[in-house]
């Protein structure tokens, strides 16, 4: 059962998620792991409640839209998931900010072991768990 959260003016939320989606190298799932578990430390630093990493197993080729198709995947890689939960937007938009500032996060020391212009993302209010 989840947890309700009150915002700033009071209303019962259950939380908010950012959902993230991208293609990355299949030989890079090491590396993927390694950058993850950096991450997952940092945004549960920032405020984070739970950082999920999913690696695709089943990514049907749609004929409109799909996972493999939202990412522009290659041949060579995989579909990867992954959502962060929050206690609220509002937790969300400021831990967010101290990610990107947080050096441990830094390309140059922590770099993304996929192309950062294929990973896409948004936010979500929860509305059910069950």
């Amino acid at each position: 059962m989840a947890s309700d959260y009150q915002d700033m003016k009071g209303r019962k939320r259950m939380g908010y998620v950012t959902v993230f989606a991208a293609a990355v190298p299949t030989e890079n799932q090491q590396k993927y792991l390694s950058h993850c578990k950096v991450a997952a430390e940092v945004f549960k630093d920032a405020g984070a409640l739970k950082v999920v990493e999913c690696w695709g197993d089943d990514m049907p080729d749609g004929e409109v839209t799909s996972f493999p198709m939202a990412v522009g995947k290659e041949d060579d890689e995989t579909v990867v998931c992954s959502w962060i939960e929050w206690p609220s937007k509002e937790i969300c938009e400021s831990g967010m900010q101290k990610v990107m500032e947080d050096p441990r996060m830094d390309p140059a020391t922590n770099p993304m072991p996929f192309d950062g212009k294929r990973l896409i993302y948004g936010g979500f209010e929860k509305v059910l768990e069950a």
